[in-house]
């Protein structure tokens, strides 16, 4: 099985320490190629940087495609582009963050907290947690006010935070499950949830593992994402017609 982890910033920063991590998570036979972009934001806390990558990260998970992956992840939470991505996959296995976390905490846990860097953030991951159905389940966010480069940067105070405030999620917001709302939070799960009791889910883990399964039912059961409605792919005589690959520079990618 080989996933593509794409880091939908302009920045090759946290590529490989993202990439150590997945090792040390992914399963055996699972091959893992981490890449960034090669222009753009270097983070995607405000809803314009978020809007430059789209492009960008769709052509990614297209070259994915076109490069015989088995799946793609985009890698931030926010999951920028997942949507769109899964229309223009004929085969390729997508997945994100926030889908994919709370897919399983919702199996883990009757209810769920998102803990987040900044409070900006929450009114964006709010319209996911209605999207994708799980309105019902969520039982707040939380903010620890660090934004993306702060999370690895003081390692001991970033733990004390978060575990603040999961702390209360749980006792106060009655959450049974813990989700890290930032893929820059990796690395913290293990020590949160043997402290609080509850999983807690690691938004890193989360979406690889997903992918993993996807492709697993995939391959063995022919469950691949519908193409009958919402993921209906773009007809290719359009794309071809309007010389798309030619105004966006990216020949190869549809043939």
């Amino acid at each position: 099985m080989r996933i593509l982890w794409i880091n939908p910033v302009g920045t090759d920063l946290f590529d490989r320490p993202i990439a150590e991590f997945l090792e040390s998570a992914k399963a055996p036979g699972t091959e893992i190629d981490v890449v960034s972009l090669k222009r753009g934001p270097m983070h995607l806390e405000y809803h314009y940087y978020e809007a430059l990558v789209l492009v960008d990260t769709l052509h990614e998970v297209r070259r994915a495609e076109r490069e015989g992956y088995d799946a793609a992840v985009i890698g931030c939470f926010y999951d920028p582009g997942l949507m769109e991505a899964r229309e223009i996959a004929e085969r390729l296995v997508v997945t994100a963050p926030a889908e994919s976390a709370m897919h399983i905490a919702t199996t883990l846990g009757h209810t769920f907290s998102v803990i987040v860097g900044r409070k900006k953030w929450i009114p964006k991951m709010h319209e996911n947690v209605v999207k994708y159905g799980f309105e019902k389940r969520l039982a707040s966010f939380k903010s620890v006010d660090l934004g993306v480069y702060d999370f690895q940067k003081d390692k001991a105070e970033t733990a004390r935070r978060l575990k603040a405030a999961a702390k209360e999620a749980v006792e106060v917001d009655r959450a049974e499950v813990i989700i890290l709302g930032c893929t820059i939070e990796f690395g913290f799960y293990r020590e949160l949830q043997e402290e609080l009791g509850v999983p807690v889910i690691d938004a890193v883990i989360a979406p690889l593992k997903y992918a993993e399964f996807l492709v697993e039912l995939r391959d063995r059961f022919g469950w691949g994402a519908s193409k009958v409605y919402g993921y209906q792919s773009p007809p290719l005589g359009e794309i071809r017609d309007w010389k798309i690959e030619e105004q966006y520079g990216i020949q190869g990618l549809w043939g």
